[in-house]
């Protein structure tokens, strides 16, 4: 271990990603607890109800220390969470057996962007990628900074909230592809399915979506 490594580790000693504890090794970044407690979707991973998406798979459901992790990850600087998320999600990918060639994300606004200073869902989605080893491309951007889905109430109110708010960003990198598309959490659905139809629109052969999370039904 680099002499600075090991400075970072004595102020910041690793911490699992989702309970937050100590870890007596780096390791996954997960402690043996939670490998065995977290909260699985198991044979409920995939679902193939969202409007302009074949299937949408997530490992765990957004409850708990997963809600507690995602939270850090993404107001809190915790961007190092995107690798440990990315395994969880390839894993889920694997198992249930769909295939694509490239990987694109639903990006934040240019305004929360220069807030958060990162977007979280760029960084799992180019952590997915490269363990893939595909392509992680700029597809889509985000024109309207629109109000966060959490604050829009129930699915239709969701709907109308993310309508008409990301454009194609490059035509020619989506024509004739199987994409998969990367968020952090899917809820209803209701930004996912938007996005998939701006790319569907522009030509995509289909689109995949994957997540970390999603909310227990």
């Amino acid at each position: 271990m680099k002499l600075w490594e090991a400075i970072l580790d004595l102020l910041y000693p690793p911490r699992c990603a989702f309970c937050h504890r100590l870890l007596r090794q780096k390791g996954e970044g997960v402690c043996p607890d939670c490998i065995q407690k977290l909260p699985r979707t198991g044979a409920l991973a995939a679902q193939d109800s969202f409007r302009h998406i074949e299937r949408c798979v997530s490992p765990l459901f957004y409850e708990n220390t997963v809600r507690a992790s995602l939270h850090r990850y993404k107001f809190a600087q915790c961007r190092g969470y995107a690798g440990i998320y990315a395994g969880f999600v390839v894993k889920c990918i694997d198992e249930n057996k769909f295939s694509c060639d490239s990987i694109t994300w639903v990006p934040v606004s240019r305004r929360r962007l220069r807030r958060r200073g990162y977007d979280q869902a760029e960084l799992l989605a180019r952590e997915i990628a490269a363990r893939l080893g595909l392509p992680c491309l700029r597809m889509l951007d985000k024109v309207r900074d629109n109000p966060p889905q959490s604050r829009a109430g129930k699915a239709k109110e969701r709907r109308e909230n993310v309508k008409g708010v990301y454009r194609c960003a490059d035509p020619s990198r989506v024509s004739g592809r199987l994409v998969l598309l990367v968020d952090d959490i899917v809820t209803t659905g209701a930004t996912l399915s938007e996005g998939a139809k701006v790319l569907k629109e522009a030509g995509a052969a289909s689109v995949y979506a994957a997540t970390l999370a999603r909310r227990r039904e």
